[in-house]
């Protein structure tokens, strides 16, 4: 995922809720497993303000008190399936489904298996006309001792998913959780995703929304999994031509 300052990208923030990012430094791809400090906004249960802080990526529960303990786990907690929110109350998602956050990003990457590649194609997904968009998630607080053994409070993050779109399915074509995409929501929907109550009804009609695919810019990238630099010296996110890809149907 990538952030970026709030000046760079005025239109997306005028848009929505005119939220300050100008000190939260730009990244062109974020690693899920690296639970990396990520931008986040969300909802104040003491002032019932809107805040933005910084959260680790990858939700460690509330009644954790060891995280090297959960360490393996935690790999787990990156995404939540929209469909355990409201329908699995055994599942931790339930249990948070009222701590709604939204993930300021400039696009996310995803990888698609191509016959005749050994290695899977990855693709950069934006939305259009719009550089910056909010995906919605799910946060965690925890209680937990520091380096030096002082308890303080951990915040984190889950990223939300839905089953694939159109061109989403073509892509995440293959893996443990093929056929799956964050969950994308047009801009008055993720103001709604905030609001401070929020009914099962209008929560259900959320988690089912399916962004059109014509809304969806995609396109290839070199391989972002490797610290080399591009063979063509660009940014990580610019477009690279992997020769024989097949098109995208849209």
């Amino acid at each position: 995922f990538k952030a970026g300052a709030d000046e760079k990208y005025p239109q997306a923030y005028d848009a929505h809720m005119n939220l300050v990012l100008s000190q939260v430094e730009e990244a062109v791809h974020i690693a899920g497993h690296g639970y990396g400090l990520h931008p986040v906004i969300f909802r104040n249960r003491q002032d019932q303000e809107l805040h933005l802080r910084l959260m680790e990526w990858g939700c460690i529960p509330y009644y954790i008190n060891d995280a090297a303990a959960f360490a393996r786990q935690r790999a787990t907690m990156l995404n939540a399936r929209s469909e355990r929110i409201l329908d699995d109350p055994k599942s931790y998602w339930s249990k948070i489904k009222n701590r709604r956050c939204l993930i300021p990003v400039t696009g996310f990457y995803e990888h698609r298996k191509v016959e005749g590649l050994k290695k899977k194609v990855p693709y950069l997904i934006q939305l259009k006309d719009q550089p910056l968009f909010f995906l919605p998630g799910l946060y965690s607080v925890a209680r937990l001792p520091d380096k030096d053994g002082l308890v303080e409070d951990v915040w984190t993050f889950t990223v939300v998913t839905r089953s694939a779109n159109k061109v989403m399915a073509q892509i995440h074509n293959d893996g443990e959780h093929t056929g799956r995409m964050p969950l994308m929501l047009p801009t008055e929907l993720s103001k709604k995703w905030l609001m401070e109550t929020l009914e099962e009804e209008d929560y259900r009609d959320l988690l089912n929304y399916e962004i059109p695919s014509d809304k969806l810019h995609f396109h290839t990238v070199y391989t972002i999994r490797s610290a080399k630099p591009r063979p063509d010296e660009k940014a990580k996110d610019q477009f690279y031509d992997w020769g024989t890809v097949p098109g995208i149907i849209v």
